[in-house]
């Protein structure tokens, strides 16, 4: 008896050994492709707001430090509060986005009985009886579904063009390189990122992983060497105090430069929508262990910079970096924004996938990259759309600030 209770611990500790493995390296994973998109914002965050606010000239310390104020609060209750300990508790069969919550209700209460469906979760409710009743509800709730996922694959779009042109314009701070040679390398990069789509996650995330862990310490760092050397008071912006502040001062044009900040949850949705790709403790590892400590820290030390150096809003990522660091951190920016489009690009994979399963999207041919996690998906027609659209955008648009504005109406 003794013996089979001690091989059976020893069978556990294998086990939860084997487990706590397996988190680790699908949270080691998901910060290369579920937060590439997220850890990329710094580069255009205060740039795209604040140059809404009186062309960003003549800004004042408790400007800069409400606006950080904003950040720091929408960073906390986007992703943090309604995604980690909220919306990744919700999944179809674990899968993520907006249609795996549609096909819940879908299941539940007889919506829309989905193709693959499966036996409901849950009984019938207040919610289920009223849903089955009105019509129009049902039609609502799939037009919201419908709209929130075009937004998603819109951010498929911008997401690359705005991440890869940022990281390539800022070599114009130590080079005085024509315009048109920076959008052609923006370009050439944008193709290759594409390119590399049809490896598949597993492959794509290995490869990614390392750049944006890079990234995220090299930013924290960073941001906590400004905090350090320019003006520690930027911790103050933690009050909510410094937001009403902030609307106070600039009135109108403050509310309206205030679209810039959600530039800051870039590729959030993605947190769920890439949730088949990995799990759901392991997006939350990932989350709260390295991404928003790093994030935070850079956006700190961003701030504490421009209260110094309120001139330097244009380009204030690149202008706060030390000069001894300057060319190691612009490669890593580079790198990092071509792994920062990957998040939005698998997720606009998982979302194509579940309205083609719903009958919303027409039929298209998807690969599954990967024997051990399902949702791990390649779909080839809208890599390649994607890839145009993306180019059409930086072309058309040709700089960020711009493609930042597009960001605010979607």
């Amino acid at each position: 008896m003794d013996l089979e209770i001690g091989l059976s611990n020893t069978n556990n500790l294998m086990s939860s050994w084997s487990s706590l493995r397996s988190i680790a390296m699908l949270a080691y994973q998901s910060v290369g492709v579920v937060y590439g998109d997220m850890s990329i914002s710094p580069l255009y965050v205060y740039s795209s707001s604040l140059s809404r606010l009186r062309g960003g000239v003549d800004m004042e310390e408790e400007e800069i430090l409400g606006m950080l104020s904003f950040i720091l609060w929408t960073f906390s209750l986007i992703p943090l509060l309604k995604y980690v300990f909220f919306v990744l508790n919700a999944d179809d069969e674990g899968e993520g986005g907006l249609f795996a919550l549609y096909s819940l209700l879908c299941k539940n209460a007889n919506l829309r009985v989905p193709k693959d469906s499966v036996k409901p979760h849950f009984r019938g409710g207040v919610d289920k009886s009223f849903f089955e009743r009105h019509a129009w509800a049902r039609v609502s709730v799939l037009l919201i579904v419908m709209l929130g996922t075009g937004m998603v694959i819109v951010d498929g779009v911008l997401t690359p063009a705005i991440s890869v042109l940022s990281a390539v314009s800022g070599i114009r701070v130590k080079a005085n390189l024509h315009e048109g040679l920076v959008l052609a390398i923006a370009c050439l990069v944008l193709v290759g990122l594409f390119a590399l789509q049809h490896f598949g996650t597993r492959k794509v995330a290995f490869m990614f992983a390392p750049v944006v862990i890079l990234w995220l310490l090299s930013i924290g760092a960073i941001g906590l060497y400004n905090v350090v050397s320019w003006n520690p008071r930027v911790l103050r912006a933690i009050s909510p105090c410094y937001m009403f502040h902030f609307l106070r001062m600039t009135g109108k044009d403050g509310v309206v430069s205030l679209g810039g900040i959600l530039l800051c949850i870039s590729g959030a949705e993605a947190m769920h929508a890439d949730l088949g790709h990995f799990s759901r403790f392991s997006i939350k590892v990932a989350f709260l262990g390295l991404v928003y400590p790093c994030l935070v820290l850079a956006y700190m030390g961003e701030a504490a910079f421009l209260t110094k150096h309120p001139e330097s809003i244009h380009m204030s990522f690149y202008n706060s970096i030390p000069e001894s660091v300057f060319w190691p951190a612009f490669l890593t920016a580079t790198l990092a924004s071509v792994v920062g489009s990957q998040a939005v690009i698998s997720a606009t994979f998982s979302v194509v996938q579940q309205c083609a399963a719903l009958d919303c999207f027409p039929r298209v041919r998807v690969v599954h990259t990967s024997k051990l996690i399902y949702g791990q998906i390649y779909i080839p027609e809208v890599n390649w759309i994607l890839m145009l659209l993306c180019l059409a955008v930086t072309l058309g648009f040709q700089d960020t600030l711009s493609i930042g504005h597009a960001y605010g109406i979607n």
